[in-house]
């Protein structure tokens, strides 16, 4: 339970966001993927993406090759990822792509730094 200094709602909203944040960093894997996702082109195969991997994102498709553990795991790790708005999804056809929230994570890091 987050305590309401003064009333102030958003202090309360602001440490939700960052506690969820954290249990989705919590994750070994769930780190590395967003980690490799800083930079999509050197980490991922360009050459049979479907979309801009700097625009769009990388497929889910991809990221479970690189990663090597069931589609389902995988799908199950980005949805926390994107549930603690760390990733953004698009879907381009019957593909699901995943980008990170950089305004996001540039705000948790914020948010950490005054924190401390």
């Amino acid at each position: 339970m987050v305590a309401h200094v003064n009333g102030d709602d958003t202090l309360a909203e602001s440490a939700t966001g960052a506690l969820e944040a954290f249990k989705a960093l919590s994750n070994p894997v769930r780190l590395q993927i967003l980690q490799w996702l800083r930079e999509p082109r050197e980490n991922f195969p360009v050459e049979r993406a479907i979309a801009d991997p700097d625009e769009v994102g990388v497929c889910v498709t991809h990221i479970t090759e690189k990663v090597g553990l069931a589609q389902s795991t995988v799908s199950s790790f980005m949805s926390t990822l994107e549930r603690a708005d760390l990733v953004v999804s698009t879907r381009v056809g019957k593909w699901t792509h995943y980008k990170r929230n950089e305004e996001e994570i540039q705000r948790l890091i914020s948010q950490l730094g005054s924190s401390l």
